[in-house]
């Protein structure tokens, strides 16, 4: 789900801040795991319409969807009759528009990053069960939506991380946490409408070229080790 041009109360309840997503951020701090296991999207709620905040549009609970990963998975949703718009709650282990979770994510980015061997051998031991160029696509997808949301953050939080490199070991050592992803998903809550998946809920980002960018590396068969 893309993003929609409305305005109206923002997620959290403050003041407006511009476009809203159909797609909402359920704040959680469950694992993927611990997700399924507690059935974590009938905890998931939305107290007002984000088109109709002023009420009497009829907005209720809708049925959830299913993800296929992890096994299990729903995500709320919630609908507007008057609006013809369903909005979905996406919990913070989830990534969006992939499926699996962001700690997946994060650890095939991190397999990149700190990798001692070339980006080839990296998809092939990751992904065995494709062939070679469906798995490196596999990487790149993930490796280049999490450097441009990375690169997108260092300019929306300049007060956190204003002259780091965009690569999860920096952003790590800045928040302090195991699992970047997720904890991004609060860090930077309000500006998720805007950024690209997985991590936020706007749209793709746009490749340029035929592959899309690498950790701070040119392409090529074998680039140097690491990503920064």
């Amino acid at each position: 789900m893309g993003p929609v041009a409305m305005k109206g109360e923002a997620r959290d309840g403050s003041a407006p801040r511009g476009p809203l997503s159909v797609q909402l951020r359920f704040a959680t701090g469950l694992t993927s795991e611990e997700y399924v296991r507690q059935k974590g999207w009938q905890f998931a709620t939305l107290k007002q319409c984000p088109l109709h905040p002023e009420g009497g549009c009829g907005f209720a609970r809708h049925t959830p969807y299913t993800r296929v990963e992890p096994p299990g998975a729903q995500v709320a949703r919630f609908y507007c009759p008057d609006g013809h718009t369903t909005f979905s709650m996406l919990p913070d282990c989830l990534a969006s528009r992939l499926s699996g979770s962001l700690e997946d994510v994060e650890r095939v980015c991190t397999e990149v990053e700190g990798r001692h061997q070339s980006l080839e051998a990296t998809a092939e031991r990751l992904r065995p069960d494709i062939q070679l160029q469906g798995a490196l696509r596999w990487v790149r997808r993930r490796v280049g939506a999490v450097v441009g949301a990375l690169v997108a953050i260092v300019g929306l939080r300049p007060d956190l991380f204003a002259g780091r490199q965009p690569s999860l070991e920096n952003f790590r050592s800045v928040l302090g946490v195991e699992h970047v992803l997720p904890a991004l998903r609060e860090t930077v809550a309000r500006y998720l409408a805007g950024l690209p998946p997985p991590l936020g809920f706007g749209p793709p980002a746009r490749r340029r070229g035929r592959a899309p960018p690498r950790f701070q590396q040119k392409t090529g068969a074998d680039p140097p080790r690491g990503l920064a």
